[in-house]
């Protein structure tokens, strides 16, 4: 899906700046970070200019290999490989972190278990994650009815925006657990139907939805319609809007 589209277009123009993760984490020169999920390096990139050792891991070779042309000499590896499933060892890293990356792993208890898992004891865990009740996760909460239900187990991404919902999944593994909600101020759309045809032709899960009614132009017609109208209730003035998402850091026990 991430390979659809044009995502580093979309991280450029409307996700919050991943230093705001690395600072919230206490990153320091020398610390041994990985970046899961890390699409284009939105976090890898910030995290290596702190003086941190990096590891950038993504599903997706296409955005790896963008990260790796925009990160020229800094020190990141960047890694091919899943989640829910990280090929390191227990407690390989001091900090593990994710900005709008690991929220898209279909099975979130999974993915929590491995975010833990290759975090040292004391090392710090830091998520940025749009909100269920956000911009984005309402983008989700329309697109729900134009495309198939998902397999069993796997649960909607937004869900990651949730303090209640995250602190379940990683449990009392954690502590120092804080989190805060904010906002990233989107002014790149002029129109409604400027912000549905960019995400129509770069964001890739819109992309997945638009393809699978290609063929029925009334429900396309119909998609087109519920996108603007999302964007017109959201617009402050001028095609400005505020997006939600969930900060949220901790320490490994």
């Amino acid at each position: 899906m991430w390979s659809l589209g044009d995502y580093p277009r979309v991280a450029d123009t409307v996700v919050p700046d991943g230093a705001i993760l690395v600072d919230a984490c206490g990153v320091r020169p020398g610390d041994h970070v990985l970046d899961v999920a890390a699409g284009s390096g939105n976090v890898a990139i910030p995290a290596a200019r702190a003086g941190a050792r990096v590891v950038a891991n993504d599903l997706t070779p296409s955005l790896l290999e963008e990260g790796r042309s925009r990160a020229g000499d800094l020190p990141i590896s960047w890694e091919e490989g899943d989640a829910e499933a990280l090929p390191y060892a227990d407690g390989a890293f001091d900090a593990v972190l994710s900005c709008l990356g690991v929220m898209f792993a279909p099975h979130h208890q999974a993915a929590a278990d491995e975010l833990v898992r290759v975090c040292r004891p004391g090392g710090a865990i830091g998520l940025l994650s749009w909100t269920p009740g956000g911009f984005i996760g309402q983008l989700f909460a329309t697109m729900k009815a134009y495309v198939p239900p998902p397999p069993p187990g796997v649960s909607p991404p937004p869900l990651w925006g949730s303090e209640e919902h995250v602190r379940l999944l990683l449990g009392d593994r954690l502590t120092d657990v804080r989190a805060r909600k904010a906002t990233v101020r989107a002014t790149a759309f002029a129109t409604p139907e400027e912000f549905r045809d960019f995400f129509k032709a770069n964001y890739g899960p819109t992309v997945v939805a638009y393809r699978g009614i290609a063929d029925d132009p009334d429900r396309v017609a119909a998609l087109d319609a519920d996108l603007a109208a999302l964007a017109r209730r959201s617009d402050l003035g001028g095609g400005a809007m505020e997006w939600e998402y969930l900060l949220l850091t901790a320490r490994t026990r």
